[in-house]
């Protein structure tokens, strides 16, 4: 009797077992429009690899790529390391203090990364930023307003290039001509 209770004891527990920590069910197949469906000929893969580069600074250089899997959109296609496209975008899609700021965090970025800024005119820099540096890393997102002109030059919100100012090998000052178009007015945007 013992035995049997025992043997009762345990198909019962392995029945709660069962039922309290069911096995995860694998998730159904993703359902994909026929028009959405491609074959493995038109797929391009692209691959980063960044070796001995903090976590924090790779998840600040590319947030847009990493929140992109999450999203329905398609995914913008980055340029070619060291190969200047020029953006289509409009440049309304942040405002001209917020461009200007990210231009500067692409600056920032870039010196911790190489131990000092970038250097030279602004198609020097724009080029330095775009991947032409000695890891061939793309600083430059034209999602939140840092937009490159036909001759490969970071401009503001107005399509003005931006003018560097090399204050030391880790300071910078970046100036926007602001909405008249011209440098060094009342009307300005500067960032350090």
């Amino acid at each position: 009797m013992k035995k049997a209770f025992g043997v009762a004891a345990l198909l019962l527990l392995a029945a709660a077992a069962i039922y309290l920590f069911p096995t995860p069910k694998a998730p159904p197949p993703a359902m994909v429009a026929p028009e959405a469906q491609t074959s493995s000929a038109n797929l391009v893969r692209t691959s980063v690899v960044v070796p001995s580069v903090p976590t924090s600074i790779v998840a600040s250089i590319s947030p847009t790529i990493i929140s992109s899997q999450h999203q329905s959109q398609p995914p913008i296609p980055a340029p070619a390391a060291g190969r200047l496209v020029p953006d289509s975008t409009s440049s309304t899609e942040v405002g001209p203090e917020t461009a200007l700021q990210n231009v500067r965090r692409a600056v920032h970025q870039y010196g911790e990364m190489f131990g000092g800024n970038p250097v030279g005119t602004n198609p020097e820099i724009t080029s330095q930023l775009s991947g032409d540096n000695p890891k061939h890393i793309n600083f430059i997102n034209p999602q939140p307003g840092a937009h490159v002109n036909a001759d490969g030059e970071l401009v503001d919100a107005w399509g003005t290039p931006y003018f560097f100012h090399q204050i030391s090998s880790s300071d910078m000052e970046i100036h926007s001509a602001g909405p008249d178009k011209v440098m060094w007015t009342s009307d300005d945007l500067v960032v350090k």
